[in-house]
């Protein structure tokens, strides 16, 4: 029956629960790494400018990786690819960990592990229906969601706790066994599978390219909808990245700031949770439209320059509704597309949030520098309502007579 897959019917499933805490593993390591990567620079340099330089590493070459590299989880056995990536990723944090490491050298290392995350993160969750099977994919993309968010707000509050007891090496170290213990969860729980694009090599007007991806991701209105749908959610969680300026408006600190950043992963615990367990799998990629409405309507509150206390349960509203998008946005996507061409696709999506999400605070800063903080995410707000508006539209007329791709 539609909608009764529970979170046990899923951890039922002995792949899954391999491929689940290993990411745990993964997601919580990394966040250590952030934390003491942060630590390390700063402590050996002194230099604010090279610890976000540091910290952008973590994150910037990710989006060359979903352009170019993405195609691996196509073209090779997605399992195998996981291990070694996780394997690789161990060996290059081990050589970060090194005392005394030249900082290019730590630039290149850091840069390089993630080149590497979108390729992984690719080759998973396009295996999870392969695993699952389509009737349990929603509910386990919603787990992973679950501990994606989870891990990560473990992993910075643990990475402050162990660099104050030990330093900021073992918590490298630490991070670097956590790929390690993930690449042998993988090699010794999941069932080997061949190439996915193995059986299509051959077939007239596949092309390995990032041009076929993106044909496959506007490939019809339905598509277009979701993969705009997804990006917007980026744009509309702009109040992450202007976390400091908005506190400041209304006179706060640090301790502001932090209960500003800690909104949109609380609220995307709470939403993931609520959606997942409560709303029947078959009507949840009909609701796509209005929850887009009320992941951006939130943000736009922000022009009224409301009180920290309200502007900080707004965002955890918006983190709640926003994450449920991007959730049900990838679970409708990864289902429409054909296996031979899942991971590649996946990855230029994912590429596209990441440069949403770097680029909205880049233009709302702009525009705050000529009004105030408020005013600026409270205009993203308005134009992430009338873009969601106007997707949710397309979404309703394209979702009924939609192809489904089964794994």
């Amino acid at each position: 029956m539609a909608g009764a897959v529970s979170y046990r019917d899923v951890f039922r499933v002995p792949e899954f629960r391999a491929m689940w805490l290993a990411e745990l593993q993964s997601v919580a390591g990394d966040q250590l790494a952030r934390v003491a990567l942060s630590v390390l620079v700063f402590a050996d340099t002194g230099s604010a400018a090279l610890t976000g330089l540091t910290y952008a590493l973590t994150f910037v070459p990710s989006l060359l990786g979903g352009l170019f590299l993405t195609s691996l989880a196509d073209r090779f056995p997605r399992r195998d690819l996981i291990m070694w990536i996780d394997g690789l990723r161990g060996c290059l944090i081990l050589l970060v960990a090194i005392p005394a490491m030249p900082f290019w050298s730590l630039c290149v290392l850091v840069g390089i592990v993630s080149l590497l995350q979108p390729v992984f993160k690719s080759a998973q969750v396009a295996l999870l229906p392969d695993v699952l099977g389509e009737e349990r994919f929603s509910t386990g993309m919603a787990i992973r969601s679950i501990t994606i968010q989870s891990a990560q707000m473990a992993g910075f509050a643990g990475g402050g706790l162990l660099i104050a007891i030990f330093n900021p090496y073992v918590v490298l170290v630490l991070d670097a066994l956590t790929f390690f213990g993930s690449a042998i969860l993988i090699r010794a729980r999941l069932a080997p599978r061949p190439a996915a694009d193995r059986a299509a090599a051959g077939a007239p007007g596949v092309r390995r390219t990032g041009q076929s991806a993106w044909g496959l991701l506007f490939a019809d209105p339905g598509m277009r909808a979701l993969t705009l749908m997804l990006w917007l959610m980026a744009l509309v969680a702009v109040y992450e990245g202007m976390a400091a300026p908005y506190a400041a408006l209304f006179g706060g600190g640090s301790v502001a700031v932090g209960l500003i950043l800690a909104a949109d992963p609380l609220g995307s615990v709470i939403g993931a949770f609520l959606f997942s367990k409560f709303v029947p799998e078959d009507r949840r990629p009909g609701l796509l439209g209005p929850l887009s409405i009320a992941a951006a309507a939130p943000v736009a509150v922000c022009l009224l320059r409301p009180n920290l206390v309200i502007s900080i349960l707004l965002f955890v509203i918006a983190g709640a509704f926003g994450t449920i998008v991007v959730m049900q946005t990838t679970t409708s996507m990864t289902l429409r597309l054909p296996d031979a061409r899942r991971g590649q696709a996946i990855g230029v999506s994912n590429s596209g949030l990441t440069t949403a999400t770097g680029v909205s605070p880049l233009f709302a800063g702009l525009l705050a520098d000529r009004t105030n903080a408020a005013t600026a995410i409270g205009w993203f707000g308005v134009a992430g309502t009338a873009a969601a508006l106007l997707l949710a539209l397309v979404w309703f007329r394209a979702n009924r007579s939609a192809p489904v791709h089964t794994p």
